[in-house]
């Protein structure tokens, strides 16, 4: 069986401007610089409190910890008015209904949220029976560590030739290409085409409708 990894902020799901308010409010709440938009894309995907610190600039992981238990806060609080500002990109649904149909392939999820943000967010979007294995910084290293592939991998007994990560950051390729697999950048997201190709994509797609067939092709060797 082939096993196709997806990233979720970014790559299945549009949620920048969602997440930079939290960060703003978090840091503010502290007392703290807000970091700029643009810093805090550079840092989804990450695991919460590594990016925490990223946006400090320091390796105070006690505050760090506390401010990522903050943003969770402010997140819940707000899920209510959050509605409909976690959508999936245009052409996700149809690409992944696609690939779900595939009697070869198994499909699942590797990203820097929790556990209980993705169950909440597949079963909104009606795809939680799409996929086999859920990895997530619950029970993994933050990407870029290969944890979450490595343990996809075992879980469903996929080799490492026969899997891809699809993601929209530098973290998502070199996870993948730690973890012996193909990558696949997707230019919708947080990172730059460039950056991804740099952090070892093996081919970028532009829009959904063609991610079916650039997965054939990087595994067509295989």
């Amino acid at each position: 069986m082939k096993l196709i990894m997806f990233d979720m902020d970014g790559t299945l799901i549009d949620t920048a401007s969602l997440i930079g308010e939290h960060m703003a409010t978090t840091f503010a709440g502290a007392g703290l610089n807000v970091p700029e938009p643009d810093q805090v894309r550079r840092v989804i995907g990450l695991s919460l409190p590594r990016a925490m610190l990223q946006l400090l600039g320091s390796q105070d992981i006690e505050l760090a910890d506390k401010l990522a238990d903050d943003y969770r806060g402010h997140y819940r609080a707000a899920l209510v008015s959050a509605e409909g500002r976690e959508g999936l990109f245009p052409g996700a649904l149809d690409a992944l209904n696609v690939l779900r149909g595939r009697a070869d392939m198994l499909l699942g999820i590797a990203t820097g949220k929790g556990l209980a943000g993705v169950h909440r967010l597949t079963e909104l979007h009606g795809i939680a029976g799409h996929f086999s294995t859920l990895q997530t910084p619950d029970h993994n290293p933050s990407k870029p560590h290969p944890g979450m592939m490595l343990r996809a991998m075992e879980e469903v007994g996929a080799d490492k030739s026969l899997t891809v990560i699809i993601g929209d950051t530098t973290f998502d390729m070199e996870m993948g290409k730690a973890a012996g697999t193909k990558t696949i950048g997707v230019t919708w997201g947080y990172h730059d085409p460039g950056e991804l190709l740099g952090a070892g994509a093996d081919i970028l797609v532009e829009k959904y409708a063609d991610l079916p067939a650039a997965i054939d092709r990087v595994l067509e060797n295989s």
